[in-house]
């Protein structure tokens, strides 16, 4: 799961929103964090009081270091939050395709300006949904991709960074505070990667702000 590459687009009319099917998403997110509890560890989440409310637009922006990345955001989040998240196009195969559409993600092509996929970014945002993505593009990237922003300021959605860690038998997933949509594409990005920083660091560190 990617974050997307810098553009100008905007929206297009009349174009559909990405759905969710809530039983297909939930099934999909219990599946995918039951190896974590069958081998005995444990999931823990802090700052979920800093997840705004459903039905208003919003950015997950996490750090990406596992494959288990995306469901345990999704599973740490408020009910009512459906996490729609930007896919790169190679797994929308047969049978498992359509089960990720099923949970509201959709595709992105990483090695162009995929200009749909921003498109639909923007309309999940522009109805009050919730649009998950990795700045850093790719598993362990380390650097910071300027997607979110972009996003950000063009959607006039708050950016919610989640900083994801594993100390032994636990799953750490620790939300901060929404930065607000407001400034140029480079702060609001060096921004959000100080914060990543800060919430990916091992649980005991002083977080500024949390």
């Amino acid at each position: 799961m990617s974050d997307a590459r810098h553009s100008t687009a905007a929206p297009a009319e009349g174009a559909r929103v990405p759905r969710v099917i809530p039983w297909v998403y939930r099934l999909v997110v219990f599946a995918t964090t039951l190896p974590i509890f069958l081998r005995g560890q444990r999931v823990e989440v802090y700052g979920r009081e800093h997840v705004p409310p459903p039905g208003t637009p919003l950015i997950v922006a996490g750090n990406h270091r596992t494959g288990f990345d995306p469901f345990l955001i999704a599973y740490s989040l408020p009910r009512g939050r459906f996490l729609q998240f930007m896919a790169k196009k190679e797994l929308f195969v047969p049978v498992i395709g359509p089960i990720i559409r099923a949970g509201g993600s959709f595709p992105v092509d990483r090695s162009a300006n995929d200009l749909g996929a921003v498109r639909t970014s923007l309309r999940i945002l522009q109805s009050g949904g919730t649009l998950g993505i990795f700045p850093e593009g790719t598993r362990g990237g380390g650097e910071m991709q300027g997607g979110v922003a972009l996003l950000a300021l063009k959607g006039k959605s708050p950016v919610l960074p989640v900083g994801l860690s594993r100390q032994g038998r636990r799953w750490i997933v620790r939300f901060g505070e929404p930065l607000p949509p407001t400034g140029s594409m480079k702060v609001l990005t060096a921004t959000l990667g100080e914060r990543l920083t800060e919430l990916a660091r091992p649980l005991g560190e002083k977080i500024s702000g949390a």
